[in-house]
């Protein structure tokens, strides 16, 4: 039976990805997450994730939001443009259940915006 995790491959792992990623690119936010995004030169989507104690100081309620986030990017990965993502939760994220925390991470998701064709790749010739 095949694994239902994250593959590897899917997680932004390097530091000098995280650190591209907080100097250049976008930004999304709700009430308990916030989002930057770029792109990654891939044909998939990658996912950090930067869960600090300032969230909380149980390691559990940390891990359980962790959980929650891997879970939420596995189901929606597939629909999403090739970029990097790191998820970073604020600290309503620990007193708010996981059903509306997945709810919002969704609505994150599909507020990405798509990327613009590469130059070139149209059916006209320039």
């Amino acid at each position: 039976m095949p694994a239902a995790g994250l593959p590897r491959d899917a997680r932004v792992r390097r530091a000098g990805d995280f650190a591209a990623l907080r100097q250049a690119s976008g930004r999304l936010g709700g009430r308990c997450f916030s989002v930057r995004w770029r792109p990654n030169g891939l044909d998939h989507a990658r996912l950090g994730l930067a869960i600090s104690k300032r969230v909380s100081k149980r390691a559990v309620e940390r891990n359980r939001i962790k959980r929650l986030v891997r879970e939420s990017f596995r189901r929606a990965r597939l629909e999403l443009p090739p970029i990097d993502l790191v998820v970073m939760a604020r600290e309503a994220a620990a007193t708010v259940p996981g059903a509306e925390l997945l709810i919002e991470l969704d609505a994150l998701w599909r507020r990405l915006p798509p990327l613009k064709p590469i130059e070139g790749t149209g059916t006209i010739a320039c």
